[in-house]
């Protein structure tokens, strides 16, 4: 069942704070919410650092992007959740989270890591792929598929170049 608010109106993503109810009740059956055995369910539930939490008005979508220092070298912001559970097409909520993501953190890289084995897809991110990104690695440990969207001139034109020449392969 999904949690409808009546104060969601308009189209697109609406930001919404760590910890929102509706935001939880999707996150709970996403593939990759953690469950504490012993029981507990701490409010916010995105993770330590920036963060940006979204929803659509319709409560049947959750994106949540995380800029943290990652692990695994990761350079950019995090897509920690996507989650579609009939709020329209996946790519065009992909894109549309994109948009405001390079608002908010300007000309940084886009990347998600997904779990093949979770996905029924034979295709796993094939929705990250039809917004414009594309594969780029897979993890060490976890075999997670590494995806990535690297900002263009069009969308950051000011700082695509910079963008470009920092993070160019080493020769």
């Amino acid at each position: 069942m999904n949690a409808v608010q009546p104060f969601l109106f308009g189209d697109g993503w609406i930001e919404v704070k760590d910890g929102n109810d509706s935001c939880r009740t999707i996150f709970d059956r996403h593939y990759s919410r953690y469950r504490y055995a012993d029981g507990r369910r701490p409010k916010i539930f995105v993770g330590p650092g920036e963060k940006m939490v979204l929803i659509t008005p319709c409560a049947r979508a959750i994106f949540v992007w995380r800029k943290f220092i990652s692990l695994d070298n990761q350079v950019g912001v995090n897509c920690a959740v996507f989650r579609n559970e009939g709020a329209g097409r996946s790519s065009d909520l992909i894109k549309a989270a994109d948009d405001l993501a390079w608002s908010r953190w300007p000309a940084e890289r886009h990347y998600t890591y997904v779990n093949p084995r979770a996905i029924r897809s034979c295709n796993p991110g094939c929705c990250f792929i039809a917004a414009g990104w594309r594969r780029c690695g897979v993890t060490q440990r976890r075999q997670l598929l590494i995806l990535e969207r690297l900002p263009t001139a069009d969308i950051v034109p000011a700082l695509a170049d910079q963008f470009a020449r920092q993070h160019e392969p080493a020769r």
